[in-house]
Protein backbone atom coordinates (compact mmCIF):
# COMPACT_ATOMS: atom_id res chain seq x y z
CA UNK A 1 0.00 0.00 0.00
CA UNK A 2 2.74 2.14 0.82
CA UNK A 3 4.33 1.39 -2.54
CA UNK A 4 1.11 2.62 -4.36
CA UNK A 5 0.80 5.68 -2.32
CA UNK A 6 4.53 6.94 -2.98
CA UNK A 7 3.75 6.41 -6.87
CA UNK A 8 0.38 8.15 -6.75
CA UNK A 9 2.44 10.95 -5.12
CA UNK A 10 4.95 11.30 -7.44
CA UNK A 11 2.14 10.66 -10.38
CA UNK A 12 0.57 13.33 -9.06
CA UNK A 13 3.81 15.82 -8.75
CA UNK A 14 4.77 15.62 -12.41
CA UNK A 15 1.07 15.91 -13.27
CA UNK A 16 0.84 19.22 -11.28
CA UNK A 17 4.42 19.95 -12.87
CA UNK A 18 3.56 19.77 -16.21
CA UNK A 19 0.48 21.63 -15.79
CA UNK A 20 1.64 24.38 -13.72
CA UNK A 21 4.26 24.68 -17.04
CA UNK A 22 1.62 24.86 -19.43
CA UNK A 23 -0.71 27.63 -17.33
CA UNK A 24 2.68 29.55 -17.07
CA UNK A 25 3.41 29.34 -21.20
CA UNK A 26 -0.48 30.04 -21.71
CA UNK A 27 -0.11 33.18 -19.07
CA UNK A 28 3.37 34.27 -20.98
CA UNK A 29 1.25 34.04 -24.27
CA UNK A 30 -0.64 36.70 -23.17
CA UNK A 31 1.34 39.57 -21.47
CA UNK A 32 3.24 41.34 -24.23
CA UNK A 33 6.26 42.90 -22.70
CA UNK A 34 6.99 46.39 -24.63
CA UNK A 35 9.75 49.20 -24.42
CA UNK A 36 9.13 52.37 -25.18
CA UNK A 37 10.14 56.16 -24.89
CA UNK A 38 8.13 57.96 -22.75
CA UNK A 39 6.21 60.19 -24.89
CA UNK A 40 4.53 59.65 -27.23
CA UNK A 41 4.85 55.74 -27.41
CA UNK A 42 4.18 55.20 -24.19
CA UNK A 43 1.17 57.38 -23.66
CA UNK A 44 -0.24 55.96 -27.10
CA UNK A 45 0.83 52.18 -25.22
CA UNK A 46 -1.21 53.04 -22.19
CA UNK A 47 -4.45 54.25 -24.69
CA UNK A 48 -3.75 50.70 -25.87
CA UNK A 49 -3.94 48.43 -23.17
CA UNK A 50 -7.69 48.08 -22.36
CA UNK A 51 -8.27 47.48 -26.39
CA UNK A 52 -5.77 44.51 -25.94
CA UNK A 53 -6.95 43.67 -22.68
CA UNK A 54 -10.36 43.14 -24.54
CA UNK A 55 -8.80 40.82 -26.63
CA UNK A 56 -7.30 39.14 -23.95
CA UNK A 57 -3.75 40.52 -23.14
CA UNK A 58 -1.75 42.19 -20.88
CA UNK A 59 0.54 45.13 -21.85
CA UNK A 60 3.60 45.49 -19.55
CA UNK A 61 5.07 48.85 -20.85
CA UNK A 62 8.95 49.62 -19.80
CA UNK A 63 9.95 53.00 -20.18
CA UNK A 64 13.34 53.95 -21.73
CA UNK A 65 14.59 57.76 -22.22
CA UNK A 66 17.21 56.35 -24.50
CA UNK A 67 17.71 54.75 -28.03
CA UNK A 68 20.16 51.88 -27.27
CA UNK A 69 18.76 49.96 -23.95
CA UNK A 70 15.14 49.15 -25.49
CA UNK A 71 16.50 47.19 -28.48
CA UNK A 72 19.75 45.56 -25.88
CA UNK A 73 17.01 44.26 -23.76
CA UNK A 74 15.31 43.21 -27.36
CA UNK A 75 18.02 41.59 -28.18
CA UNK A 76 18.43 39.56 -25.05
CA UNK A 77 14.60 38.37 -25.08
CA UNK A 78 13.71 40.80 -22.19
CA UNK A 79 11.12 42.20 -24.11
CA UNK A 80 9.01 41.20 -26.85
CA UNK A 81 9.09 44.19 -28.30
CA UNK A 82 9.69 47.86 -28.50
CA UNK A 83 7.89 50.87 -30.03
CA UNK A 84 10.51 54.13 -29.99
CA UNK A 85 12.29 53.77 -33.38
CA UNK A 86 12.48 53.85 -37.46
CA UNK A 87 13.54 51.39 -39.73
CA UNK A 88 16.72 53.70 -40.98
CA UNK A 89 17.82 53.86 -37.26
CA UNK A 90 17.25 49.82 -36.87
CA UNK A 91 19.31 49.16 -39.26
CA UNK A 92 22.21 50.94 -38.30
CA UNK A 93 22.27 49.52 -34.93
CA UNK A 94 21.92 46.13 -36.15
CA UNK A 95 24.56 46.66 -38.35
CA UNK A 96 26.54 48.25 -35.58
CA UNK A 97 25.59 45.70 -32.59
CA UNK A 98 25.64 42.42 -34.58
CA UNK A 99 22.19 42.10 -33.71
CA UNK A 100 18.95 40.45 -34.93
CA UNK A 101 16.51 42.91 -34.58
CA UNK A 102 13.20 43.48 -37.46
CA UNK A 103 10.76 45.99 -37.79
CA UNK A 104 7.08 44.25 -38.33
CA UNK A 105 4.66 47.63 -38.32
CA UNK A 106 4.58 51.67 -38.36
CA UNK A 107 2.43 53.25 -36.33
CA UNK A 108 3.39 56.98 -36.63
CA UNK A 109 5.42 59.73 -37.61
CA UNK A 110 7.43 62.33 -35.75
CA UNK A 111 8.39 65.29 -37.77
CA UNK A 112 11.87 66.46 -37.26
CA UNK A 113 11.65 70.06 -36.33
CA UNK A 114 13.97 73.45 -35.92
CA UNK A 115 13.72 74.89 -32.17
CA UNK A 116 14.90 78.01 -30.43
CA UNK A 117 14.44 79.47 -27.03
CA UNK A 118 15.86 82.87 -28.54
CA UNK A 119 14.06 83.19 -31.45
CA UNK A 120 10.97 82.20 -31.09
CA UNK A 121 9.38 84.62 -33.10
CA UNK A 122 12.05 84.87 -36.01
CA UNK A 123 11.74 82.87 -39.47
CA UNK A 124 14.28 80.24 -39.67
CA UNK A 125 15.72 81.37 -43.15
CA UNK A 126 19.70 82.14 -44.19
CA UNK A 127 18.84 85.76 -44.13
CA UNK A 128 17.51 85.47 -40.70
CA UNK A 129 20.28 83.76 -38.59
CA UNK A 130 23.41 85.31 -37.46
CA UNK A 131 26.79 84.56 -38.48
CA UNK A 132 28.56 81.84 -36.35
CA UNK A 133 24.88 80.57 -35.59
CA UNK A 134 25.27 77.64 -33.72
CA UNK A 135 22.87 74.49 -34.23
CA UNK A 136 22.06 71.27 -32.35
CA UNK A 137 21.30 67.84 -34.04
CA UNK A 138 21.37 64.41 -33.08
CA UNK A 139 24.49 62.29 -32.44
CA UNK A 140 22.79 59.24 -33.86
CA UNK A 141 23.99 58.47 -37.12
CA UNK A 142 20.43 58.42 -39.17
CA UNK A 143 18.74 61.14 -37.20
CA UNK A 144 22.05 63.39 -37.37
CA UNK A 145 22.18 63.19 -41.07
CA UNK A 146 18.00 63.93 -41.27
CA UNK A 147 18.73 67.30 -39.09
CA UNK A 148 21.28 68.21 -41.51
CA UNK A 149 18.82 67.05 -44.70
CA UNK A 150 16.26 69.41 -42.67
CA UNK A 151 18.64 72.29 -42.73
CA UNK A 152 19.41 72.16 -46.10
CA UNK A 153 15.74 72.19 -47.21
CA UNK A 154 15.63 75.44 -45.39
CA UNK A 155 19.00 77.14 -47.11
CA UNK A 156 20.85 77.00 -43.87
CA UNK A 157 23.81 74.67 -45.42
CA UNK A 158 24.21 72.53 -48.77
CA UNK A 159 25.51 68.97 -48.35
CA UNK A 160 27.87 66.36 -50.42
CA UNK A 161 25.22 65.49 -53.13
CA UNK A 162 24.47 61.90 -53.21
CA UNK A 163 25.45 61.79 -49.04
CA UNK A 164 21.73 60.78 -48.15
CA UNK A 165 21.24 59.02 -44.67
CA UNK A 166 24.70 58.68 -44.06
CA UNK A 167 25.22 62.51 -43.98
CA UNK A 168 27.30 64.32 -40.91
CA UNK A 169 28.37 67.47 -40.37
CA UNK A 170 31.99 66.59 -42.16
CA UNK A 171 29.97 66.38 -45.67
CA UNK A 172 28.81 69.93 -45.49
CA UNK A 173 30.34 71.37 -48.68
CA UNK A 174 28.88 74.91 -48.50
CA UNK A 175 28.44 77.06 -45.15
CA UNK A 176 27.69 80.38 -46.13
CA UNK A 177 26.84 81.90 -42.28
CA UNK A 178 29.72 79.63 -40.89
CA UNK A 179 26.85 77.46 -38.46
CA UNK A 180 28.08 75.68 -35.28
CA UNK A 181 26.86 72.01 -35.78
CA UNK A 182 26.88 70.44 -32.36
CA UNK A 183 26.68 67.19 -31.96
CA UNK A 184 24.58 66.06 -28.61
CA UNK A 185 22.83 62.79 -27.48
CA UNK A 186 18.93 63.30 -29.02
CA UNK A 187 17.68 62.82 -25.32
CA UNK A 188 19.56 66.31 -24.62
CA UNK A 189 18.14 68.36 -27.58
CA UNK A 190 15.41 70.07 -25.89
CA UNK A 191 17.83 70.96 -22.37
CA UNK A 192 20.36 72.39 -25.04
CA UNK A 193 18.32 75.16 -26.15
CA UNK A 194 19.45 77.24 -23.47
CA UNK A 195 22.90 77.02 -24.70
CA UNK A 196 22.38 77.16 -28.24
CA UNK A 197 20.46 79.57 -30.77
CA UNK A 198 18.94 76.57 -32.40
CA UNK A 199 18.22 72.62 -32.39
CA UNK A 200 16.96 70.09 -34.02
CA UNK A 201 14.64 68.02 -32.14
CA UNK A 202 12.89 64.73 -32.48
CA UNK A 203 9.12 64.87 -31.86
CA UNK A 204 8.96 63.02 -28.46
CA UNK A 205 11.94 64.56 -27.05
CA UNK A 206 9.97 68.23 -28.06
CA UNK A 207 7.06 66.51 -26.43
CA UNK A 208 9.06 65.08 -23.03
CA UNK A 209 10.85 68.81 -23.00
CA UNK A 210 7.73 70.44 -23.20
CA UNK A 211 9.18 72.74 -25.71
CA UNK A 212 6.45 71.77 -28.87
CA UNK A 213 5.37 75.77 -28.68
CA UNK A 214 9.26 76.44 -29.57
CA UNK A 215 9.04 75.26 -33.19
CA UNK A 216 10.19 77.32 -36.36
CA UNK A 217 9.91 74.92 -38.94
CA UNK A 218 8.50 71.22 -39.06
CA UNK A 219 9.31 68.08 -42.00
CA UNK A 220 6.24 68.26 -44.20
CA UNK A 221 3.74 65.64 -42.81
CA UNK A 222 3.27 64.39 -46.70
CA UNK A 223 6.84 63.88 -47.48
CA UNK A 224 8.81 60.99 -48.17
CA UNK A 225 10.13 60.74 -44.71
CA UNK A 226 6.59 60.17 -43.33
CA UNK A 227 7.42 56.52 -44.89
CA UNK A 228 11.17 56.41 -44.13
CA UNK A 229 11.24 56.97 -40.90
CA UNK A 230 7.80 56.05 -39.60
CA UNK A 231 8.37 55.17 -36.01
CA UNK A 232 7.98 51.10 -35.65
CA UNK A 233 6.85 47.96 -33.73
CA UNK A 234 10.08 46.00 -33.75
CA UNK A 235 10.51 42.16 -32.08
CA UNK A 236 13.09 39.98 -32.39
CA UNK A 237 14.02 38.03 -35.60
CA UNK A 238 11.52 34.92 -35.89
CA UNK A 239 8.59 36.44 -33.77
CA UNK A 240 7.19 38.12 -36.57
CA UNK A 241 3.93 36.01 -36.37
CA UNK A 242 3.66 36.12 -32.68
CA UNK A 243 0.06 36.03 -31.59
CA UNK A 244 0.23 38.68 -29.11
CA UNK A 245 2.76 40.83 -31.78
CA UNK A 246 -0.28 40.43 -34.64
CA UNK A 247 -2.64 41.73 -31.72
CA UNK A 248 -0.70 44.63 -30.69
CA UNK A 249 -0.47 45.70 -34.26
CA UNK A 250 -4.04 45.69 -34.90
CA UNK A 251 -5.25 47.64 -32.04
CA UNK A 252 -2.17 50.35 -32.81
CA UNK A 253 -3.54 50.43 -35.93
CA UNK A 254 -6.46 50.76 -35.56
CA UNK A 255 -8.96 54.08 -36.24
CA UNK A 256 -9.48 54.29 -32.48
CA UNK A 257 -5.64 54.43 -31.78
CA UNK A 258 -5.10 56.84 -34.79
CA UNK A 259 -7.76 59.44 -34.20
CA UNK A 260 -6.24 59.35 -30.33
CA UNK A 261 -2.91 60.23 -31.93
CA UNK A 262 -3.72 63.05 -33.67
CA UNK A 263 -6.31 64.33 -31.15
CA UNK A 264 -3.77 64.02 -28.35
CA UNK A 265 0.12 65.26 -30.16
CA UNK A 266 -1.49 67.73 -33.02
CA UNK A 267 1.72 68.28 -35.78
CA UNK A 268 4.08 66.48 -34.12
CA UNK A 269 3.03 62.89 -34.22
CA UNK A 270 1.00 61.88 -37.15
CA UNK A 271 -0.57 58.41 -37.51
CA UNK A 272 0.55 56.48 -40.38
CA UNK A 273 -2.50 54.51 -42.22
CA UNK A 274 -2.35 51.27 -43.22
Amino acid sequence: MKKYIKYAISLLAVVCLVGCSAGEKADDDKVIRIGASPSPHARILEFAREELKEKGYILNIKEFSDYVLPNMALEKGELDANYFQHLPYLEQFNKDNQSNIVGVAPIHFEPLGVYSEKYTFTPFTLETISEGTSIAVPNDPTNEARALQLLEKHGILKLKEGVGLKATKEDIVENPKNVQIKEIEAANLSRSLLDVDYAVINGNYALDGNVQDKVLVIEEQDSEGAKTFANIIAVKQGNEESKKIKALIEVLQSEKTRTFIKETFGHLVVPISE
